[in-house]
C-alpha cells in the first residue's frame, strides 16, 4: 500500500516537474532515465531496504549472533566438561592407587598379625604341654611313691606271715612293728 501511494506521489510529481525542470530532463532523458521516476524508485528502494534491514536482517544478525554467541558457550562448556572428566578420573585413579597401597598394607598387617598369634599359640601350646607333663610327671611320682610305700608294706606282711609260720608263733605288735622296720630299711 506504501508502495502505491509513493508511486501515485511520484506520477503527481513528474507531472508538476516536468513543467519545471524541462532542461533537467533533458540531459537524463538523453541517458534513456525519466529522474522523477528514478526519484520515486530511489525512495521506494530506500524505504524497502529500510524494512528490509529493520524487519529482516537486524534480528536475523541478532539472532545469528546469539546462536554464534551459545554455540560458543555449548564449546567452552564442553572443554570444561571434559577437563573435569579428565580431572574426576585422575582423582578416581589416585584413589584406586592409594586403597590399593592401603589394602597391600592392612594384607601385610593381617599376615604379621597371624604369624605373631600363630607363635604365640605355638608358644602357649608348648607351655600348656610342658605343665602338663610336669603334672604328668608329678602324678606318676606320687603314685610310684604311693606304690612303693604300699609294696613295701605288702612285703613286710609278707615277711610277718613267712616269719610266723617259720617261727610258728605270732609275734606282738611292737616286735612286729619293729621286724617290719627292720625289712623296710634293709629294703630301702
Amino acid at each position: 500500500m506504501i508502495l502505491t501511494n509513493i508511486a501515485y506521489a511520484a506520477e503527481t510529481a513528474e507531472e508538476t516537474q516536468t513543467t519545471e525542470g524541462a532542461a533537467d530532463t533533458g540531459v537524463l532523458a538523453s541517458l534513456g532515465i525519466n529522474g522523477t521516476l528514478f526519484i520515486a524508485q530511489l525512495i521506494n528502494f530506500t524505504l524497502v531496504a529500510l524494512i528490509l534491514w529493520f524487519l529482516i536482517l537486524k534480528p536475523l544478525t541478532k539472532k545469528m549472533s546469539e546462536r554464534q554467541k551459545m554455540v560458543d558457550d555449548s564449546i567452552d562448556n564442553a572443554k570444561r566438561i571434559q577437563e573435569n572428566l579428565n580431572k574426576s578420573e585422575k582423582e578416581y585413579q589416585t584413589r584406586i592407587d592409594q586403597a590399593k597401597v592401603e589394602s597391600n598394607k592392612l594384607l601385610e598387617k593381617a599376615a604379621n598379625e597371624s604369624e605373631v598369634m600363630v607363635e604365640e599359640a605355638k608358644t602357649n601350646a608348648k607351655i600348656e604341654i610342658e605343665r602338663l607333663v610336669s603334672q604328668a610327671r608329678d602324678s606318676i611320682k606320687a603314685e610310684k611313691e604311693t606304690m612303693q610305700t604300699q609294696l613295701k608294706e605288702e612285703t613286710a606282711n609278707f615277711v610277718v606271715l613267712a616269719l610266723e609260720k617259720i617261727l610258728g608263733e605270732k609275734v606282738n605288735d611292737a616286735s612286729d612293728k619293729k621286724l617290719i622296720d627292720e625289712v623296710l630299711k634293709k629294703l630301702k
